[in-house]
């Protein structure tokens, strides 16, 4: 499995001068190659690099494996996407791969090319990222953050897979956007510190919009992406604490597919939209099913159809189940509960596991920041790609 290590580095100011023309001459080659690859209708890397290597090598004044690099993330861009011609920010990350970064973990320092030569610069990390740097394999990105004016290297580590745990039985957890989640024992991960914190960023920026002033615009600035920041969050530690249960009582865990409810479902007023499209149920599943592949914990996807209907007692299915969002109450047997509960234990127990086991396609792609666009809401990694 694939993960990735962010260290953050450490440069002088003369070498944090040097990284950043290093990222400005690597992006514009790129956007010059983009610019030939649209013109000329050459989107693959092998006819790319036949076509322009000894050229940009001749006049260009980056390292030879710099400019491979360079084609590969513009071949990479084009796969996504060949409608229209590719571009690429000045200061978009970039891939670097063993010839031209070298790794001194022992001494917590890279050797990293860059215009002005070859910068011993320092980094620090937390004991969770040193760990998995001894599993270090491919390449790097050296990202620049604007925000914080902070350079970073994203390091892909290909972790070995545990062995998957032996189960008989299963968690079930119901998603949703009142209560994040709720599993089959009860336990309920409501959404309120997130709607909380949404409803004072939103109140936060229309005061800071409607002053309109130079300092109001620096603020909006720094504000942007902590609502996302501060949700990713929260979803990293409900899915920690998922993952850890069903692990040490050695259940696999059920989740519902709920590909295309955005679609499915309306919603009216403007603060249920707010809610809904900030609702981020498949970053909290893709989470789940990383996380519990590392523990050795099985995940499986169920049909979500009449799981909040369905009396777990019974098994009546009936609209009128329902009596409110929190409230369960069987039209036939009388059975009441919550009715999260009472949807996560169907989907442990009478939801038909009907769908593929969570694989690869759930984790989030670990591919590289140098290569593809941003897509809003995607993690640093991505949009730092500059294209």
């Amino acid at each position: 499995m694939k993960l990735i290590a962010q260290v953050r580095l450490y440069p002088t100011d003369e070498q944090r001068s040097y990284l950043l023309q290093t990222l400005e001459h690597a992006n514009a080659l790129c956007n010059h190659l983009s610019q030939y690859a649209w013109q000329n209708k050459l989107f693959g890397q092998y006819k790319l690099h036949t076509a322009m290597y000894h050229t940009l090598r001749s006049q260009s004044d980056l390292s030879a494996q710099v400019i491979v690099r360079g084609i590969a993330k513009v071949a990479d861009a084009y796969k996504l996407d060949r409608n229209k011609q590719r571009s690429f920010r000045e200061h978009g990350a970039i891939a670097y791969d063993d010839r031209i970064l070298s790794w001194h973990t022992h001494l917590e320092r890279v050797s990293i090319w860059s215009v002005g030569g070859r910068l011993s610069i320092p980094y620090k990390c937390g004991e969770r990222q040193k760990e998995l740097l001894r599993y270090r394999k491919g390449e790097s990105d050296l990202v620049y953050s604007k925000r914080k004016d902070a350079f970073y290297l994203l390091a892909t580590c290909d972790i070995p897979d545990p062995t998957e745990q032996e189960t008989e039985d299963a968690l079930g957890c119901d998603l949703g956007r009142t209560n994040l989640l709720t599993d089959s024992d009860g336990d309920i991960h409501t959404s309120e510190p997130i709607e909380k914190n949404r409803r004072r960023m939103a109140g936060l920026r229309k005061r800071l919009q409607k002053r309109g002033t130079k300092s109001a615009r620096r603020h909006l600035q720094r504000l942007s992406g902590k609502q996302r920041r501060f949700q990713r969050d929260v979803n990293h530690g409900i899915s920690k604490r998922v993952v850890l249960k069903a692990k040490h009582t050695k259940r696999a865990i059920r989740l519902e597919e709920l590909t295309g409810i955005r679609q499915r479902t309306r919603v009216r007023g403007t603060e249920e939209r707010a809610k809904q499209s900030t609702w981020s149920f498949n970053q909290l599943r893709a989470f789940v099913a990383y996380k519990a592949r590392m523990h050795g914990v099985r995940v499986e996807l169920v049909d979500p159809r009449n799981t909040s209907r369905r009396c777990f007692e019974c098994g009546h299915i009936a609209k009128e189940n329902r009596r409110s969002q929190s409230e369960f109450q069987c039209v036939q047997c009388g059975h009441t509960t919550h009715a999260d509960k009472n949807a996560a234990l169907n989907i442990a127990y009478w939801a038909a596991v009907n769908l593929p086991i969570v694989s690869d396609a759930l984790i989030p792609n670990v591919v590289s920041a140098a290569a593809v666009g941003a897509a809003p809401g995607t993690s640093l990694r991505h949009k730092a790609a500059g294209c």
